[in-house]
């Protein structure tokens, strides 16, 4: 076996080569590469919003977005399916509503889950919150809005020192002292706690406490960090592979006509169908009839294999076997 071998590498240049040596260089080299990178073009690791931080850092922001949960301006509580019948976001393709065919299954009633219930489960243990409630809940509906909005009116006069704020005094019955010991809840971390309660063991369902903060704290986070739709933002949240980088084509469509102008109000339902359009075709490429021929019109191959063409083209012509020459024949 070895006198074959160095007959097969006869008359062959040999130079010596460190295998190790150059592994450790190049693994060395992109350690380095990878710490630059990761230090100049890393995504930043931002800590989650939650509803004690909106609490404490704007008071206000926690106080309007709870007052809009219970006079009913909050945009959750006229979303539409999958969270209440509304019709405020409900988007068709056509004739068909994918919303309304799955109906609501994730019931919201934002008075009730974001005020209201929160509210109950604490006044168990505080008298007067008890009282006040029961006051409230006692009222007739345009008794409850006329308060709602007073209280609304003085809210916006309101002076913010974070985490406190001035109220000025309003003729709003028991919605002033309600919105005092929500604020007190979010401040102290329940309401996070009390939103997450889901039955099971594990509390793994935020969609409650990210549809609290919806309205105001999540869509300034997003701002801040270009992350709106008409931004065009993506950030690859760190944790969770692959992240939102696969949500570039979705996000694209949102920056294009007629994405933007003629389909405006059905431009999440038409992104989702186009993106699932798109990707049927590419997994079904091979046997589509003309689209599975493009490989051999647009002749990709043969960049990618020029080496081997050029080869075959600069190669001399090779005789054709009936031109050989034939073994002689004996006599």
């Amino acid at each position: 076996m070895m006198a074959r071998k160095k007959l097969y590498y006869r008359n062959v240049r040999m130079a010596p080569y460190d295998l190790v040596k150059e592994f450790l260089v190049a693994t060395a080299v992109v350690l380095v590469l990878v710490l630059i990178f990761s230090l100049v073009l890393s995504s930043p690791d931002e800590p989650p919003v939650t509803i004690q931080g909106v609490a404490q850092a704007s008071p206000q922001t926690f106080v309007q977005t709870t007052l809009d949960s219970l006079d009913g301006n909050s945009p959750v509580a006229g979303y539409g399916p999958p969270y209440n019948h509304g019709t405020g976001s409900v988007q068709t393709i056509g004739p068909v509503s994918l919303q309304k065919l799955i109906g609501v299954h994730i019931p919201v009633d934002t008075a009730q889950s974001f005020v209201l219930g929160p509210l109950t489960q604490a006044a168990a243990m505080n008298p007067a919150l008890k009282a006040q409630l029961t006051q409230f809940n006692a009222a007739s509906a345009p008794k409850q809005a006329a308060w709602e909005d007073a209280y609304g009116k003085a809210l916006a006069k309101a002076k913010e020192t974070p985490p406190t704020i001035a109220i000025p005094a309003c003729v709003c019955g028991p919605v002033a002292p309600m919105m005092a010991a929500l604020l007190q809840m979010g401040q102290s971390g329940a309401m996070d706690g009390l939103l997450l309660t889901s039955g099971h063991f594990y509390q793994t369902d935020y969609t409650r406490p990210l549809l609290f903060m919806q309205n105001n704290a999540v869509a300034a986070k997003a701002a801040n960090f270009n992350l709106l739709g008409s931004t065009w933002g993506v950030m690859n949240e760190t944790g969770n592979y692959p992240g939102q980088a696969w949500l570039w084509l979705y996000t694209m469509l949102y920056q294009i006509p007629p994405y933007t102008t003629a389909w405006a109000a059905n431009t999440d339902a038409l992104a989702i169908l186009t993106v699932t359009i798109l990707t049927l075709i590419l997994m079904f490429l091979p046997w589509i009839p003309g689209l599975n021929r493009l490989p051999r019109y647009l002749k990709v191959y043969r960049l990618i294999w020029k080496d081997y063409y050029r080869e075959q083209r600069d190669a001399p012509p090779t005789q054709p076997k009936s031109e050989q020459a034939k073994p002689p024949v004996e006599a």
